[in-house]
């Protein structure tokens, strides 16, 4: 068994293995205390001119998204991903899984859910689905693969290279959901897929990634594998704090005037999103007839999605529309939920 020493490991592991409860922890506080959440998200350090007419503004929740990148891309060995390239059909398929399977799932919800009663809610989930689908493999992902002992070669490549296709990837399926969606939110969404878009995924994830690359590079090995466990104290911080704060947004209202039967079917809906592409990177590996590491792997990959993206997106392009982000909180806690059930199932194997 693995020993663990410093008080930061400790708390580290602490932190891992209590993670869904401190997600739930801070949707509490959130609903319950949501001013300091709204405070710090109206943070704002400066404002970049992009043209005559718009602005960039760079907030608190744009800066701790940067960093939660930038700590990734210092976190990936890149030694370790070149047994990855040398046999790309597990990174291809995972890939296309990646951004298949949601987009055939939000069509198919898009049609069963015509009879509902309200098209509003309808159209709102959509587009909370869309930004869940959009958005490349969770960073988290490979915490869960490297505790399960799965292939942590391939789970960093998925990640590293959803992110670095994100601008390509995620306009294309914001457009393709822009057709199964109607009025102002099919309108948003073709709107958020144009080269605006484009550049945020550019500065705001795929520039802190290839920064957080170089520094590594730079750094020595074992000076960059000593500020592993630092790295991640801190992504566990940053993210439980974006959680809050996107929280803050929303979910008082809910609590204020809640909505039972829309709420009960975005559970049931991004519960069954859950099982879908959980089970996808599983049937995935089955058809290449791969090993138990490369099969964990694929599981966590096609089934986390980085929501922290997609919620600080979310809040920025539809801030007229904050229902759309009750599904995005919704599945980042279903998503780390079914990656606990994966974890332990896995485990259980291993002890038979």
């Amino acid at each position: 068994m693995k020993t663990i020493h410093s008080p930061i490991s400790r708390l580290t592991h602490l932190i891992h293995h209590n993670l869904i409860w401190l997600v739930i922890g801070s949707y509490g506080l959130a609903m319950i205390f949501p001013t300091l959440g709204l405070t710090l998200r109206g943070i704002e350090f400066s404002s970049v001119q992009e043209s005559n007419t718009s602005s960039l503004v760079i907030s608190l929740p744009l800066f701790m998204l940067a960093v939660l990148l930038f700590n990734a891309g210092i976190g990936v060995n890149t030694q370790e991903l070149n047994q990855t390239f040398h046999n790309p059909k597990m990174l291809i398929s995972g890939l296309i899984g990646n951004s298949l399977v949601p987009l055939i799932f939000i069509v198919l919800v898009s049609v069963f859910m015509l009879p509902w009663h309200d098209s509003e809610e309808i159209q709102q989930i959509l587009v909370g689905l869309a930004f869940i689908a959009a958005m490349p493999i969770a960073g988290a992902s490979t915490a869960w693969t490297q505790n399960s002992n799965g292939n942590l070669a391939l789970s960093l490549s998925l990640v590293l290279a959803t992110t670095l296709l994100s601008p390509l990837f995620t306009p294309l399926i914001f457009h393709a959901i822009g057709w199964v969606t109607t009025g102002d939110y099919s309108e948003d969404l073709h709107e958020i897929a144009s080269a605006q878009t484009m550049t945020f995924l550019g500065v705001w994830v795929v520039f802190p990634t290839l920064l957080g690359i170089l520094t590594r590079y730079f750094l020595r090995q074992k000076f960059a594998d000593s500020l592993k466990v630092h790295l991640k104290l801190c992504n566990y911080f940053v993210l439980l704090l974006l959680n809050y704060m996107n929280a803050a947004m929303v979910l008082p209202k809910i609590a204020a005037n809640p909505d039972m039967d829309f709420l009960l079917v975005i559970f049931a809906i991004t519960s069954l999103l859950g099982m879908v592409t959980f089970s996808s990177g599983y049937y995935l590996a089955q058809f290449f007839r791969t090993n138990h590491k490369n099969t964990l792997s694929l599981m966590f990959g096609l089934g986390m999605s980085n929501n922290g993206t997609a919620l600080v997106l979310a809040s920025i392009a539809l801030a007229d529309h904050t229902e759309i982000m009750i599904p995005i909180i919704v599945y980042n806690l279903i998503q780390h939920l079914m990656a606990s059930c994966v974890d332990r199932f896995n485990k259980s194997l291993v002890h038979i």
